[in-house]
């Protein structure tokens, strides 16, 4: 939000006070309270006002967040759009599911282009499917009447996919580099690996995470729901 916003909601605010705090005022001087010895003053008589005047400041707090949210969110998507270079539409797809899965849009965005360059089309010869590259054994522990088809469409794909990563990410104590490690070669394999004293190795998870300055570990606060499925 700009100063200029912000001073604009300030100056409503102000007004909106003023406007209230005139009406109260001036009902303590109307010709229905004229008659001033006609019932003991009980202390009361500005309650409401205030009341109310509490319920329309804290309305219009929120309504000023709520905006603040959409604006922040708007301008996430646009510029992810820009720079990845896909259509606004895929980028607010791409940025809403990471959000409900519990991960960064900017890592989605990167996971997403390594995994498939964006195309919800692609098919690679392990049959992984669409923009996050999911097969459908991994797509099963999710939804199990799921079928290929359905993991051509955008949406589904990057819930499952997003979702995968997010579990991986919760099962390996919330190291996303081995997270990704495990998103690319299967959690069984990669545990076939370090079980054999061996260093994964590959270039999969450095790709993803290359420049990202949350650094190689990427820790992302801890899912309290999460109960990840058990993956071979």
């Amino acid at each position: 939000m700009t100063q200029t916003q912000r001073l604009m909601l300030r100056g409503l605010a102000l007004l909106s006070v003023v406007t209230v705090l005139c009406g109260a005022v001036g009902g303590f001087f109307s010709p229905a309270g004229a008659d001033l010895g006609s019932a003991l003053y009980t202390g009361t008589a500005g309650i409401s006002p205030l009341n109310d005047l509490r319920r329309s400041l804290a309305m219009a707090v929120g309504e000023s967040e709520i905006r603040s949210l959409q604006l922040s969110r708007a301008n996430t998507i646009m510029e992810l759009s820009s720079r990845y270079r896909v259509p606004a539409d895929l980028s607010a797809l791409i940025h809403d599911e990471a959000v409900r899965a519990g991960l960064d849009p900017e890592l989605a965005f990167r996971l997403v282009r390594v995994e498939s360059n964006f195309n919800p089309q692609a098919r690679s010869v392990a049959n992984a499917i669409g923009l996050a590259q999911v097969q459908l054994a991994t797509a099963r522990h999710y939804d199990r009447h799921i079928t290929e088809k359905d993991l051509y469409d955008p949406q589904r794909n990057l819930q499952i996919g997003f979702r995968y990563l997010r579990d991986l990410h919760d099962r390996y104590r919330n190291n996303m580099r081995m997270a990704l490690l495990a998103y690319n070669v299967g959690p069984g394999r990669l545990q076939e690996i370090l079980d054999g004293g061996r260093t994964p190795t590959g270039t999969y998870a450095s790709a993803v995470l290359k420049g990202y300055p949350a650094g190689p570990q990427v820790d992302l606060p801890a899912d309290p729901a999460a109960n990840p499925p058990a993956f071979r």
